[in-house]
């Protein structure tokens, strides 16, 4: 059984219960996706995996497809045009569908775990209190350190900054995973998921929600 899917953050809304509980939900428009490949253990891959494509409002055009992917998408036989987002989700078993099968938000239920992979937002080039959360220094007596990171290395041995040390730099828009989300409601008839909290990226970036 296949339990990801593609999409994209929408934005973010409430749900009120009831008994007036409000509940934060993340909206992501998901699917549907067709299955473009699949992998199996028993053969040369040697894991189990399916490749979906998202099927998008707008189809690519033909002339915008490298010829490199269009060999791809000819192996499927022909009846998988070529879409623009392509990932692999992989599988536990041996995976039952086949070539041209769609993959729709019905594959989740409400109150499923799950985990969504996202791109975070880029937040630039910043300093280490920001990025790595690190103390500032005094700000009276003539301190000129109060954003310095500090020492860094050594004076003597091994007189070189350690790899991996923490410092500025490029903060964000790296790959997130976010385990242990919760699926609040499932919108068939529309291709949408609300799942509680929040979600990596920004509104209109690309999602995989997997089930945990």
């Amino acid at each position: 059984m296949i339990s990801g899917i593609i999409g994209r953050k929408v934005g973010m809304t409430q749900l009120f219960a009831e008994d007036g509980t409000v509940t934060p939900v993340t909206v992501i428009k998901a699917g549907p996706c067709v299955v473009v490949q699949t992998k199996s253990a028993a053969g040369n891959d040697g894991y189990n995996a399916v490749q979906l494509g998202l099927v998008e409002d707008k189809p690519i055009k033909l002339k915008n497809v490298s010829k490199p992917m269009l060999g791809h998408f000819e192996k499927t036989g022909g009846g998988v045009p070529p879409t623009r987002i392509l990932k692999e989700i992989r599988l536990t078993s041996e995976p039952e569908a086949s070539i041209g099968d769609q993959v729709k938000v019905d594959v989740f239920a409400d109150g499923d775990k799950i985990e969504v992979v996202g791109k975070s937002k880029g937040k630039g080039f910043q300093g280490t209190i920001k990025r790595h959360k690190f103390h500032r220094g005094p700000e009276s007596h003539g301190s000129m350190s109060v954003r310095a990171p500090g020492s860094i290395g050594q004076s003597a041995y091994p007189s070189r900054v350690i790899k991996g040390t923490r410092s500025s730099g490029h903060m964000g828009d790296a790959r997130v995973t976010v385990r242990g989300l919760t699926v609040a409601r499932v919108d068939v008839e529309n291709n949408l998921i609300l799942v509680r909290g929040a979600v990596p990226g920004a509104n209109g970036s690309l999602v995989v929600v997997k089930k945990s």
